[in-house]
């Protein structure tokens, strides 16, 4: 008899989704099966309006973080430096529009952040005094 891989991993799942998309590409649809397993106790609506949450998230941060930080091109074979350096984009990303005092793109934030240490700071400044933990509400129990 076969047993699940770390079977352990799989207690308390709730949920087992499966998400179908059809991008429309030039004149082409291509269809897209995604699988999303959960413990969180929603109804399906809810999962769903968390899926497209999620997925324009992803899709709108993938498409900043390549335009300001090329991150597409950036190539880093090494151990964990692609995963530190992402997760450092992300933060940088955060901060910029967290900064308010400048009105132009995160992208000539980012610039003026790079050539003026005053500016970077006031972004820094920025960054600490929004981060607050206890704003955060989970969205299911």
């Amino acid at each position: 008899m076969q047993t699940l891989h770390n079977q352990d991993n799989w207690v308390g799942l709730k949920w087992f989704v499966m998400v179908v998309r059809l991008p429309h590409l030039w004149n082409q649809t291509t269809p897209e099966v995604q699988f999303y397993l959960t413990r969180l106790n929603c109804d399906a609506h809810k999962l769903g309006q968390l899926i497209r949450l999620h997925s324009g998230v992803e899709n709108g941060l993938h498409w900043t973080l390549d335009v300001i930080f090329f991150e597409d091109a950036c190539r880093l074979p090494t151990a964990h430096a692609p995963q530190n350096l992402a997760l450092l984009w992300r933060i940088a990303l955060n901060a910029l529009n967290l900064e308010q005092s400048l009105k132009r793109s995160n992208g000539q934030k980012a610039n003026r952040a790079a050539m003026d240490n005053n500016y970077m700071l006031t972004v820094f400044t920025a960054f600490l005094s929004q981060h607050d933990d206890e704003t955060f509400q989970p969205a299911c129990q």
